[in-house]
């Protein structure tokens, strides 16, 4: 917890009691459903929980802002967000049905009202939403091309409606067919640790 309250100090109590939860949490779940590496649940909160955060690095959703978290596995990024975001919506979709499972009984045992669950394909998901957020499921164009039609028109935060995702390393020839509409925020300027060296949020421009 302490490395959240570092970057993260004005939480509120709610906050850092679900914040607080969630190594024990996922440290049960994991030992029947691996849904993170085993020798990684130990960095819990710098690995999984911190860098969900470093979406908040790049923008503050709104009050009733709407995201999907697709390929949302256990639960990264949307409950950490959805726990720092409590006026934010936040669906959490994923294609294995376990892992869904984890996310939601985790959610359920810290009180997270503002989320719900959907074990699907993203093609089979037809609701609108001003974002969608992922870590790394796939290229960028092609997570573009799936996501186009979730994207409402209707915007209501300082960065146009998109998708924001979590990568990692060189990203020069992955966002080159659309760096017009994309914005790289490296995650080294906000986190000092080694873990984030090579971390970086993209965001990227669905309807211009």
């Amino acid at each position: 917890m302490d490395i959240i309250l570092k970057y993260f100090p004005y939480l509120t109590e709610e906050q850092c009691r679900q914040f607080a939860a969630l190594y024990d949490l996922y440290t049960d779940w994991n030992a029947k459903i691996n849904v993170i590496s085993r020798k990684d649940i130990e960095n819990l909160y710098e690995h999984h929980v911190l860098h969900s955060l470093g979406i908040a690095k790049l923008i503050r959703f709104r009050p009733g802002t709407t995201v999907m978290d697709l390929g949302a596995g256990g639960g990264f990024p949307g409950i950490p967000l959805a726990i720092f975001f409590p006026e934010t919506t936040f669906h959490l979709i994923d294609s294995i049905g376990k892992k869904v499972r984890v996310a939601t009984e985790v959610a359920n045992a810290i009180g997270l009202k503002n989320v719900t669950f959907r074990h699907a394909r993203a093609q089979e998901e037809k609701q609108m939403f001003d974002f969608v957020v992922s870590r790394a499921v796939m290229p960028l164009t092609d997570l573009l091309k799936i996501i186009r039609k979730n994207i409402s028109p209707t915007q209501r935060n300082a960065l146009p409606n998109g998708l924001i995702c979590l990568k990692g390393g060189e990203l020069g020839k992955e966002t080159m067919p659309v760096k017009n509409k994309t914005i790289i925020h490296h995650l080294n300027e906000d986190f000092k640790e080694e873990f984030f060296e090579t971390k970086k949020v993209v965001y990227s421009v669905v309807r211009s």
